[in-house]
Parts: structure tokens; C-alpha cells; sequence
């Protein structure tokens, strides 16, 4: 299937989407539910799970099936001093695209990467934004909803300029 066009949708409020893409560290606990609960399983082998836990590599996508998918995108190591890397979040945006044709998502919501849990400036991650879906343009993709907070929805809807890409 060749690639179509698609609008990018700047919004303030979590939309309807297949796939919601959250910021994420090699180790998962940022997007992890802030509620504390009592494991289902033997605390023994929660803590072996944790002890025996190995990250994962930064600029990869973890999916987590469910309506909707989500999309952990990990551009954090959270042992480094600078916990992000722009080629993470290049890196991560690239695979994001490749899990959103591979499971056919017509409406994805993406943070804006690098901003969530760190100080990408905007123009950078709209530069590796437009490259990503230069380098890969989606197949099934209709809708890219990039998810910001109140104060920087002006800046990003200036700095993405057309809301009809391809």
C-alpha cells in the first residue's frame, strides 16, 4: 500500500486514537502506574523479576496491547546524567511509525517527545518529526494527534505550519 496523506492535529486533550505513545526510560517505570498495589503474585518473585530485569535500548518502542495500543517509546536512561539523546527520540519516532503501519493504526497520539520528561527544544523535535515521516511515510496512518500542554499548543501549531502532510 503507498502512502497517503495524513493531518497533524495539534491538541491539548488526550483525543480518541488506536495508539497513545507514551515517554519512557530503558527500565519502564516512568509511564508505570503511580498507584502502589499489592502484587498478585508472591513478593519473592517480584523482586526477583526487578533484580533480574534488563533495560531496554533506547530509541526502541515497547508495544502493550489493548484498545488502545500503547506505544512506550524509551528515550531515557535514567542512570545518565543528560537522561535523553536526540538520536533516542529520532530513533524512537522511527519506530513508532514502523509499529503504527505494522499494526495498522489509523489515529495515533504522540507527546511530544523528548519534552514530556526532558528539555528537547520544540523546533528540534518538529525537525525529527518531519523526518521521521519523510524517512517513513505511513501506510494506514489518517490522523498523528501530537498531544501538548495548554501553553505550547500555539508554539507547535506555528512551528508545524500545514496540518496536511505526506
Amino acid at each position: 500500500m503507498p502512502a497517503r496523506d495524513f493531518e497533524v492535529v495539534v491538541t491539548t486533550a488526550q483525543p480518541s486514537a488506536d495508539a497513545v505513545v507514551a515517554e519512557e526510560d530503558t527500565y519502564l517505570v516512568l509511564s508505570a502506574e503511580p498507584e502502589v498495589r499489592e502484587p498478585a503474585v508472591a513478593r519473592l518473585h517480584v523482586f526477583h523479576e526487578a533484580y533480574a530485569a534488563e533495560p531496554v535500548e533506547p530509541g526502541s518502542v515497547v508495544v502493550r496491547q489493548g484498545s488502545p495500543l500503547r506505544f512506550l517509546a524509551v528515550v531515557h536512561d535514567l542512570s545518565q546524567d543528560k537522561s535523553w539523546r536526540e538520536e533516542w527520540i529520532a530513533g524512537a519516532l522511527d519506530a513508532v511509525l514502523r509499529e503504527a503501519d505494522a499494526w495498522k493504526v489509523r489515529y495515533l497520539a504522540l507527546p511530544p517527545l523528548g519534552r514530556v520528561h526532558g528539555a528537547l527544544p520544540r523546533e528540534r523535535l518538529v525537525v525529527l518529526l518531519r523526518a521521521a515521516l519523510r524517512a517513513r511515510p505511513p501506510r494506514h496512518l489518517e490522523r498523528l494527534f501530537l498531544v501538548v500542554p495548554d501553553d505550547e499548543a500555539a508554539i507547535f501549531k506555528e512551528l508545524l505550519g500545514s496540518s496536511r502532510w505526506c
